[in-house]
């Protein structure tokens, strides 16, 4: 997934390092872009209109992500590959100049949730990185769950997920990072049995000639998001669904984001304008 891991854990057996990195291997060889033989990159190879089955896991990431794209209007897509290696996020590396095109793909990602197969449409790269990190942190910490490591606090490239407390009895607190130069200072979360995502545009970009492009896209238009937003950060049961929401209403906007977030009940702040925006279950959890 091209970042590192770290784990907190209370009396971890031995080989618990090697069970985490085992989950997360598992996901890279699964869903990563960056790895020619994984199962997501030999089918993107593949001819569009041909169904192909893959893994458990892999499906429940797909379901999650069409799900996501589904309840935000189209503002997630699983159908971005084509675009994030046109503009320099993708496999093929960085580049420096714009892109010829910028218009959203013209297919989609279609799956077969009861045979477990999926197809591509003409024109669609499967890209899983806006939801894939955050499923890594909960494969592993279903495995830690599953071995007897009760109390943990486990992070993949900045998404994180607490379960129990720590020795001292306190919770896993964690803080909300905020955007450079952001006026405010950011939240302390405690994460007991939660997981914590932020999306942000200062993370990665692209500049040309004095202009910052966002490496956030708008599936809808095909354009790097332009509507203020500095950054999302959603806190859920599961990293997964973390991860993508916070893609999701990075994409929105700060009005439309705290909207959906109160009609679907997600905890979820949004940094925007030189403002804060928070949701009705974020409030909440203040309380």
């Amino acid at each position: 997934m091209g970042t590192s891991w770290s784990l907190q854990a209370v009396a971890p057996p031995a080989g618990t390092g090697g069970g985490v990195q085992a989950a997360l291997d598992r996901v890279v060889a699964q869903m990563s872009q960056w790895q020619a033989v994984s199962d997501l990159s030999r089918f993107n190879r593949a001819p569009p209109g041909e169904w192909h089955g893959i893994p458990a896991e892999f499906a429940e990431v797909v379901a999650a992500g069409i799900d996501i794209g589904t309840a935000s209007g189209g503002a997630f897509s699983l159908a971005m590959g084509e675009l994030s290696e046109a503009w320099g996020f993708g496999a093929a590396g960085p580049v420096d100049t714009l892109p010829d095109f910028m218009v959203p793909s013209d297919g989609g990602i279609d799956l077969d949730r009861d045979a477990r197969r999926i197809r591509r449409s003409k024109g669609a790269l499967l890209d899983l990185s806006g939801i894939a990190k955050g499923y890594g942190v909960d494969l592993a910490a279903d495995w830690l769950l599953a071995n007897g490591v009760r109390h943990f606090l486990i992070e993949v490239g900045g998404e994180l997920r607490g379960e129990g407390i720590r020795p001292d009895g306190h919770p896993w607190w964690v803080d909300v990072e905020v955007p450079p130069s952001w006026a405010g200072a950011g939240w302390r979360i405690a994460l007991h049995d939660l997981s914590i995502a932020t999306s942000g545009d200062y993370r990665r970009g692209l500049a040309v000639d004095g202009q910052h492009y966002s490496h956030s896209f708008d599936p809808r238009t095909g354009r790097p998001i332009a509507n203020g937003v500095r950054s999302v950060t959603v806190v859920h049961r599961r990293c997964m669904m973390a991860d993508g929401w916070a893609t999701a209403l990075t994409v929105l906007g700060a009005d439309a984001a705290i909207a959906l977030a109160d009609e679907k009940e997600l905890a979820a702040c949004v940094l925007a304008n030189g403002r804060e925006y928070v949701s009705r279950a974020w409030r909440e959890m203040l309380g």
